[in-house]
């Protein structure tokens, strides 16, 4: 049931599901599995991230400064959840700045860990240029996993108190889980998207991994200009897919640590963006001048099979 809430803050949370809708339709399609508050909620989360993120990669936003626009974000939600723990959610509803009223009142309402906020945006700063942390290229894995800890592995932690673990399952104990999956998720836009960054002079694929197999930023840059991934770098691409796939193996059983109401909606998502690699495998990783993905029928019979494993767990 949704809660009676202040206008102006439902008025937030509906932004963030349009939001969530129009953007994410992977993870919009696994929220309608949840439950009304636990879903509202995930698109606050959404909301917040995809506000941030398109300062950083939209051309054309009404921000001129994304490192400045970052900085006063960050001022005012850390003030706001600070006046929200003092004075009660609704009592500050007038005073919160009204594109973070919905993130606010979920941070709040779950317990979430402010820090995972803080470094999210510390990874969002690390896109933009001229920023002190800006960083466009990656040579190693573990250099792509220092960024991907703020622009993935909390969103998997941010999303855990919401989602709930299972009778017996402590919050802390499904936490690499939950992180391993955020990593997958974001690895797997790495690869789909590699075209997309590399007009925003971003190459997210670890250098050292693709030099393995002779493919330099030269090699990527010919994929964009003519469409053909060349077959060292199908080779290479196969690798990191490979990678990927073993990250989505950490993550999967963390899924069945989840609160039953959330298992569905969590395989939904697990398997459409993991059918992703397969969409690329299948068309020979010639990725560069479309974008892979994963048709609507097949979208629902995931979400279909995934109710039907669930539902002896959700009728208890």
């Amino acid at each position: 049931m949704t809660p009676v809430r202040a206008p102006a803050l439902q008025r937030s949370y509906d932004i963030s599901r349009a939001l969530t809708a129009e953007h994410g339709r992977t993870y919009y399609l696994g929220t309608r599995m949840l439950p009304a508050d636990r879903r509202e909620a995930v698109y606050a989360l959404y909301g917040f991230a995809r506000m941030v993120d398109d300062w950083v990669d939209v051309a054309d936003t009404d921000v001129d400064d994304p490192s400045r626009a970052i900085d006063e974000i960050e001022v005012a939600l850390m003030s706001a959840l600070d006046d929200t723990r003092a004075r009660g959610t609704l009592a500050v509803v007038d005073t919160v700045d009204d594109r973070l009223l919905a993130v606010v009142d979920t941070i709040t309402s779950f317990d979430i860990d402010r820090s995972l906020f803080t470094a999210f945006l510390t990874s969002m700063r690390m896109d933009v240029p001229g920023n002190p942390l800006f960083r466009n290229r990656y040579r190693t894995l573990d250099e792509l996993s220092e960024y991907m800890f703020g622009s993935a592995s909390v969103i998997g932690l941010q999303m855990l108190p919401i989602l709930g673990t299972a009778a017996g399952v402590r919050i802390g104990d499904a936490e690499p889980t939950a992180r391993a999956l955020g990593d997958a998720f974001q690895l797997t836009n790495f690869l789909r998207d590699v075209g997309e960054d590399l007009d925003r002079d971003r190459i997210y694929l670890p250098l050292d991994e693709l030099a393995a197999f002779g493919v330099d930023e030269e090699t990527l840059r010919d994929a964009r200009a003519t469409g053909r991934a060349a077959p060292e770098l199908q080779r290479g691409l196969a690798h990191l897919v490979a990678i990927t796939r073993s990250v989505y193996r950490q993550a999967e059983p963390g899924v069945g640590m989840l609160a039953a109401r959330s298992r569905p909606g969590i395989r939904a998502a697990f398997e459409i963006y993991r059918d992703i690699l397969g969409e690329m495998e299948a068309v020979d990783f010639q990725v560069f001048d479309t974008r892979v993905r994963v048709g609507t029928a097949a979208r629902l019979r995931r979400a279909a099979a995934a109710i039907t494993a669930f539902a002896p767990d959700r009728a208890r």
